[in-house]
């Protein structure tokens, strides 16, 4: 596992072996990223699930401001924190900053910033892509400004649309799901990636 591209590229990740663990493979992580490149420099981002930091690490090298990883599994943060630590940068800034904490808790009981970016990768072995997205249509996480990118298994339920998100976009890779949420009435700033890969 590594940073594919920005100030980091090529810096290798920590990873660990668990059932409820799958990487997101490379050319979804490049697709993911490409997609949203217009929407990266200087933006808050939200990394739920966040796992080994893998998703909010390449947005730091990317450019977004700051990253805010919500994750709960203890195994999981300490591989985080051993991978932020490579990247040298001062927790002071809050430029990073972890939260242990389940994430649909963390969403329904949240009051605070508005995020630019919302990265959701749940565990696959839970299919709960769809609950997470209701949660975060009632949520006060967003506006219609951010753009919300859930990665799911082509199994499990995740609607077109929802009271208050719609979805702009998606992407097929083999039994994965790249899909992509705004706030309804408003439009991806950038979408030229092709739509099947």
């Amino acid at each position: 596992m590594r940073v594919i591209s920005g100030k980091f590229k090529g810096l290798n990740l920590s990873s660990f072996e668990e059932d409820h663990i799958r990487p997101t493979m490379d050319r979804v992580k490049e697709t993911w990223f490409n997609i949203i490149s217009g929407n990266l420099p200087n933006a808050k981002c939200l990394d739920l699930f966040a796992g080994t930091g893998s998703l909010g690490i390449e947005a730091l090298s990317r450019g977004v401001d700051s990253v805010l990883f919500v994750e709960k599994n203890p195994r999981s943060i300490a591989v985080l924190e051993n991978n932020l630590s490579k990247l040298k940068m001062t927790k002071k800034s809050n430029q990073i900053r972890i939260l242990r904490k389940d994430v649909l808790s963390f969403v329904k009981a949240y009051e605070e910033e508005i995020f630019d970016l919302i990265f959701v990768d749940p565990p696959f072995t839970e299919k709960m892509g769809h609950d997470v997205l209701e949660a975060l249509d009632k949520s006060r996480l967003y506006n219609s400004d951010t753009v919300i990118m859930i990665e799911t298994s082509t199994r499990e339920r995740l609607d077109k649309e929802y009271s208050n998100l719609v979805m702009i976009d998606q992407r097929k890779f083999g039994d994965i799901l790249l899909s992509f949420f705004k706030k309804k009435s408003a439009t991806l700033n950038n979408t030229n990636d092709e739509k099947e890969t």
